[in-house]
């Protein structure tokens, strides 16, 4: 040896992950195409992983289409394997879409999806074909919400379409529930504003029940909205963290990434408002704001009643909140705005924890506290194993996240409120209500009543009045 072997530092392993994989995210942005059929040009498990997860929180079937990686695969490549998928997928499905994730095997060994792409249209220049969208998703450089974001981009850069400028606005909401995206549709026609909303997994991942089975459930964004996105008068994109536009590649450091938003900007000069997820009254409060400038009318009577309803609750509730400390985990934007949803009824998050690794979780949790939680701890790159080893000397009342962290509030014999991604201990994760004032009224309610239901089960005392 020439040299010793310099120690870097101390690694420990990531013990069940606080994220998912990056093609399960890019997998439910495709999902809210219309006519669209994922497909992951990788081993068959990725496929059947992310069906599992999906089928699991959304109890809808969901047909993930995959390349089924093999040995011989992983060192000749998946050209071959690739057009047989896509014509297996044309033959079976007739999609209008198909929405290609990678994964990290034919990342690693680096295949040419694009490349692909054109020599597949080449040898078929004479039949109908679909579209083809295709997201970079592997799950060493991110979390499901990487791949999300950039399946959302990839879809918009490969189908925006330059034209005289619309009317209409664009909307991306981000990774929420499809209750959500269907209440923030009423919320835009109850202001009167045409617009393109992306994706809209509504329908296709909370179906009405068939008589017979459909292939490709009905529902999502068309194909026709999309290259609309690119004549649209402004974007809306919800979200604090990806609205910083990196993400963390741990071979060559921060890389720079577009939002769709950002894409549609520099590509057609179309402005773009950004905010965190309509959690809360301040947050709410700002994106009511928003769609008043943009639509020249006053917030329509019914939210303005939802609204005073809210408070109200606020002020009835607030003796069972004041003093109580919660842990908080999930996707970043997501518990960014749940932390600023608790600041506003008294409850003090004493850990906010994220799989995600955007470094931007800190400076977004201070912005939304003013900087006033000084012990507040905010960790990027959590596991759930993290998590557990810290909340007994943090003594919190109550969890807020999703089912993945049930076993800590189980040994801790604490409530858990389910939010966000997966739910899979509880019916009806796809209609939980996150935002507006709907949907944060909805979540005061089940995080008030939690805490009611473990005082009184903890109580010397049946009491049935509170």
């Amino acid at each position: 040896m020439t040299g010793a072997i310099k120690n870097t530092g101390t690694w420990a392993s990531t013990r069940n992950a606080c994220k998912l994989c990056a093609p399960l995210g890019a997998s439910i942005v495709f999902k809210g195409i219309k006519g669209c059929v994922p497909m992951i040009h990788g081993s068959q498990g990725c496929a059947t992983y992310i069906r599992r997860y999906m089928i699991s929180h959304y109890k809808e079937p969901v047909d993930i289409a995959s390349s089924n990686f093999s040995e011989e695969t992983t060192i000749f490549g998946g050209r071959a394997n690739f057009s047989t998928g896509v014509d297996n997928l044309v033959a079976q499905y007739q999609p209008e879409v198909i929405g290609i994730a990678s994964a990290c095997l034919s990342e690693t060994i680096g295949e040419d999806i694009h490349g692909f792409i054109r020599e597949y249209r080449a040898a078929n220049r004479n039949k109908p074909l679909p579209e083809f969208v295709h997201a970079s998703t592997p799950s060493y450089q991110g979390s499901h919400m990487d791949g999300f974001h950039h399946a959302v981009t990839a879809t918009v850069s490969a189908l925006a379409r330059k034209g005289k400028t619309g009317g209409h606005i664009n909307i991306f909401p981000g990774f929420i529930s499809p209750e959500d995206i269907r209440h923030l549709k009423d919320i835009l026609s109850d202001f009167g504003i045409p617009y393109v909303l992306f994706p809209d997994y509504s329908d296709t991942l909370d179906n009405p029940h068939w008589k017979e089975y459909q292939l490709i459930p009905e529902g999502g964004t068309s194909v026709g909205e999309l290259k609309l996105t690119g004549s649209a008068k402004v974007s809306i994109e919800l979200g604090y963290v990806f609205q910083q536009g990196r993400y963390k590649d741990s071979l060559k450091g921060n890389q720079k990434f577009q939002t769709a938003a950002e894409w549609l900007r520099q590509a057609y000069d179309i402005p773009f408002y950004k905010g965190g997820l309509p959690i809360g009254l301040k947050e709410t409060d700002r994106f009511f704001k928003v769609l008043e400038d943009i639509s020249g009318k006053p917030t329509p009577e019914r939210h303005l009643r939802e609204r005073g309803r809210l408070i109200d609750a606020y002020v009835d509730g607030h003796k069972y909140h004041f003093g109580k400390r919660a842990v908080v985990f999930g996707e970043e934007d997501l518990v960014i705005g749940i932390v600023s949803f608790l600041e506003e009824i008294g409850i003090e998050t004493v850990l906010v924890a994220s799989g995600g690794a955007s470094g931007k979780l800190k400076a977004a949790i201070d912005t939304v506290t003013g900087g006033k939680r000084k012990h507040m701890l905010v960790m990027n790159e959590m596991d759930f194993e993290g998590i557990n080893e810290i909340t007994d000397e943090l003594k919190p009342d109550i969890f807020i996240g999703n089912s993945k962290g049930y076993y800590i509030s189980r040994r801790m014999g604490k409530p858990l409120v389910r939010v966000g991604f997966p739910i899979h201990d509880r019916f009806g994760g796809q209609r939980v209500q996150h935002i507006g004032y709907k949907g944060t009224q909805q979540l005061f309610d089940r995080i008030t009543n939690a805490l009611i239901e473990y005082k009184q089960e903890h109580s010397s005392v049946g009491y049935k009045y509170i």
